[in-house]
């Protein structure tokens, strides 16, 4: 992003939430909801006396990201203290991972564009501050010891728009693998957004300040963006910009001093003295690659390669790995496997499924109807058995009863007519009875042929072909061209 002489420089550092039963360093549960202080234990609240066990399915899952992303997983890496002293901090420190992290050196990919990761490492979360209305705050530290992973970015991200877009690529990564459900409504996914201007065309990175408290991809955008406008007056009015954490008020559109940004020396990291280097064998590392799933990325080239869908349509049904899922399960029970008719299903799956659901407010479900009953439909369509018209009649029954079309259609007798002497008969009484509307197409007004198309199809009760209707009617009529 290029504005008034200056470039804009963007890092993010995104921290995830992992997927686990219980903690990163003890055996609370990993629970997302329940009444405050429930879920806590010595070993998390850091009493006297206690020692942490690493939790090893969060391990496996920090590897796993860090294989999608495209990451070096280090055999062996290192668990450190980090020193800070805040209320929802109950050791006073946090058991992380600095010089040497799980992983490091991966990408995530904007379309032809490659934002490199730095790193990926393994820690623990703090507490939560409430903020009553009062001056008093209250701390939950049900979410202490929470396994995190966090992903930090080069600084290589241009403008807040290609923010947003890393983040919901990252999100999306994560998800397909079953790492987090990175939900940042409820803080499983959050993001600092590390930003600078510097003069276009420089080499050297201006002063960044930190941003915190955004709680989705929109809020991202907004405070990056009030952000540069604010260093970008600062600069242009002959001021320094200050090293410093800022909090991004949704409510007011603006940022805020926080506290000045600390250094990675005013945390006083060393290795932590209670848990050994943590050791992942090749054989493992391995088990976990080849247990990955086909990514976003992936399914898109091939949808859009393989199936002739367009950039949109394998955007749509990538978007969640259980839509891509039901698509590629239904696609494998069509029986005709034409480009025509796997266009088809995407736009029965997206426009139809998707809409219904969306405008339930329900996440993607394929128990209303199922794979297997999607394929039908979408083949008795393409082979001229239904219309398309038929066929949302149709879905709408298998919605709201769980049927399969073929139960419907026989049931409600819907077979379309696709007898030609059937249509012509029918197409003959409509002409007979309309000579008003007749009269104006032969005097060159098509449009009123599209009235008595309706007409038959009303006489048929919407089951006769429109495209021989339309095809029969022009021939009985026989006006000149």
């Amino acid at each position: 992003m290029n504005s008034g002489g200056y470039e804009t420089v963007i890092g993010l550092e995104v921290h995830v939430h992992l997927k686990t039963q219980t903690k990163m360093f003890c055996r609370c549960r990993n629970l997302f909801g329940a009444q405050p202080n429930t879920h806590v234990c010595p070993v998390c609240t850091g009493q006297p006396g206690v020692l942490p066990v690493a939790n090893g399915k969060a391990i496996e899952q920090a590897a796993r990201a860090g294989l999608a992303l495209g990451c070096r997983i280090n055999s062996e890496s290192v668990f450190a203290r980090k020193q800070y002293f805040y209320p929802d901090l109950p050791k006073n420190y946090q058991i992380s991972q600095y010089e040497r992290p799980i992983a490091e050196k991966g990408h995530i990919m904007l379309g032809d564009r490659k934002i490199n990761i730095t790193r990926a490492h393994l820690e623990e979360d703090a507490g939560k501050l409430i903020h009553a209305e009062s001056d008093v705050s209250l701390v939950d530290y049900n979410r202490t010891g929470t396994p995190l992973l966090e992903i930090v970015s080069e600084p290589e991200i241009d403008s807040p728009q290609e923010a947003a877009e890393y983040l919901k690529e990252l999100r999306q990564v994560l998800r397909y693998c079953g790492i987090s459900d990175c939900d940042m409504e409820k803080g499983s996914m959050r993001c600092d957004a590390n930003v600078s201007l510097r003069k276009k065309g420089s080499k050297e990175l201006g002063v960044k300040t930190e941003l915190k408290n955004m709680n989705s991809f929109k809020a991202v955008e907004k405070a990056l963006e009030y952000e540069i406008k604010r260093q970008e007056k600062v600069l242009g009015e002959g001021g320094r910009i200050t090293q410093e954490t800022r909090l991004w008020n949704e409510d007011k559109g603006t940022t805020r001093s926080m506290r000045s940004k600390e250094e990675a020396h005013d945390y006083r990291y060393f290795p932590e003295p209670d848990l050994p280097r943590l050791v992942i064998e090749a054989e493992k590392i391995k088990s976990i690659r080849d247990s990955i799933p086909e990514l976003p990325a992936a399914r898109r080239r091939r949808y859009i390669v393989q199936t002739g869908l367009s950039e949109y349509d394998a955007g749509v049904l990538t978007q969640e790995k259980e839509i891509s899922d039901y698509f590629d399960a239904a696609c494998g029970m069509l029986g005709d496997k034409s480009s025509e008719n796997i266009k088809k299903l995407a736009n029965w799956i997206t426009v139809e499924l998707l809409g219904k659901l969306n405008a339930e407010g329900s996440g993607f479900r394929e128990d209303v109807i199922s794979p297997p009953h999607m394929a039908e439909l979408v083949g008795y369509i393409g082979a001229g058995t239904i219309s398309g018209k038929m066929g949302k009649d149709i879905f709408e029954i298998m919605y709201n009863k769980g049927v399969s079309p073929g139960e419907v259609i026989r049931e409600k007798g819907l077979k379309q007519i696709t007898d030609g002497d059937q249509i012509s008969a029918v197409c003959r009484e409509v002409i007979e009875s309309s000579p008003d509307i007749v009269d104006k197409y032969m005097q060159g007004k098509d449009g009123v042929l599209g009235v008595l198309v309706g007409n038959v199809m009303k006489k048929t009760r919407g089951q006769a072909n429109p495209a021989m209707v339309n095809a029969k009617l022009r021939e009985l009529m026989g006006r000149r061209q």
